[in-house]
C-alpha cells in the first residue's frame, strides 16, 4: 500500500535531520574533530586485548566504543595508556573517556563522572596444583592473595578477611598489590600466591584460555558498577550525555545484548544506562 505523500514528507524529514541530530549532542571541539579519544589498556581479555593473529585492538570494550563512536556519527582514535594514568589523562583533556571495565565508586567520582554500562565482581581463585588444600574462599585465611593494585581489589580482599577471617578468629589474609593481572597470575603460577582476584568476567575466558590451570574459588563476594569516565566539566558532561543517549540506543536497537553474547558477558548486563550509581 502506498504511504500518503505527506507520510513520506515526513519520514524523508526526520531521516534529513535525525543524523545531524546525534551530531548536536557533542561538545563542539570534538564535532569539529569528528572523533572521540578513547582510552584503554589491552591486558584484560575477553574486554580488552591484542588479537594474537593480528595484534589489534579486540574485546567487549573496543566493540562497544566503536559502536558507540558510529552512534554519534564520529571516529574513534583508540590511545593504550596505563590503567593509573587514565583518570589523570582524562582530567588534562589527553583522552576524551576511557574504555577498561572501570569500576565507579566515590573515590573514582571525586574527579570523574560515570556512566554505568555493566556490572562486575571480584573472584578468589587459585591453581588446580592448590585446589586440594584451597577448596574454598575459607581457606585463604592465613594465605597471600594477589590483585592489581590499580583496582580496589586489594582493599577489598582486606575487608573480606577482616569480616571472614579476623572476625572468626583466624589469621588474616595477607593482600599483595600486583602490577596487574597478568603479574597477578605469574606469580600463583610460581606459587609466590596461594591465590588471586579477577573480575568475574575474565574467569570463564581464562579457564577455557588455560584448561587445567585456574580454580575458581566460591562465588563473587563484591558488586559493582562498571563505568565509563568523563571529566567534570561543562564539555565532559555534554560529552557524558551524549555517549549515555548512544548507549540507550545500542541497548534498545539489540547490539548491546549481542555484544554480551558474543564475549560471554551475559550475566554483566546493566540495563537501562545509569550515571554515577556504584557504590
Amino acid at each position: 500500500m502506498r504511504r500518503p505523500l505527506s507520510t513520506l514528507a515526513m519520514l524523508a524529514a526526520f531521516a534529513m535531520f535525525s543524523a545531524p541530530a546525534l551530531a548536536q549532542e557533542l561538545p563542539a571541539r570534538v564535532k569539529a574533530a569528528g572523533k572521540i579519544v578513547i582510552a584503554t589498556n589491552p591486558n584484560y581479555a575477553p574486554i580488552t586485548f591484542k588479537d594474537p593473529a593480528t595484534n589489534k585492538l579486540a574485546g567487549f570494550d573496543v566493540e562497544l566504543g566503536e559502536a558507540i563512536g558510529d552512534e554519534l556519527g564520529v571516529k574513534v582514535e583508540w590511545q593504550e595508556i596505563a590503567f593509573a594514568q587514565m583518570l589523570p589523562s582524562i582530567q588534562t583533556g589527553r583522552v576524551d573517556m576511557a574504555m577498561a571495565w572501570m569500576s565507579d565508586n566515590p573515590k573514582r567520582r571525586e574527579v570523574a563522572d560515570f556512566v554505568n554500562y555493566a556490572v562486575s565482581g571480584a573472584q578468589f581463585y587459585t591453581i588446580d596444583a592448590l585446589k586440594e588444600s584451597i577448596k574454598g574462599p575459607e581457606d585463604l585465611c592465613g594465605k597471600s592473595v594477589g590483585a592489581s593494585r590499580s583496582t580496589t581489589w586489594p582493599a577489598d580482599i582486606e575487608k573480606w578477611s577482616a569480616e571472614n577471617c579476623v572476625a572468626k578468629g583466624k589469621p588474616p589474609i595477607t593482600a599483595v598489590g600486583t602490577e596487574g593481572s597478568v603479574d597477578a597470575r605469574a606469580q600463583l603460577k610460581t606459587q609466590r600466591l596461594q591465590a588471586a582476584v579477577h573480575g568475574s568476567e575474565v574467569m570463564q575466558h581464562f579457564v577455557k584460555l588455560e584448561p587445567n590451570t585456574y580454580f575458581p574459588l566460591g562465588r563473587p563476594f563484591t558488586n559493582a558498577l562498571v563505568g565509563i569516565p568523563f571529566a567534570k566539566t561543562p564539555e565532559g558532561a555534554e560529552l557524558r550525555e551524549a555517549v549515555r543517549g548512544a548507549m540507550a540506543r545500542l541497548q534498545s536497537k539489540g547490539i548491546y545484548a549481542q555484544l554480551l553474547a558474543k564475549y560471554g558477558l551475559l550475566n554483566n548486563s546493566h540495563s537501562p544506562v545509569t550515571v554515577n550509581q556504584g557504590s
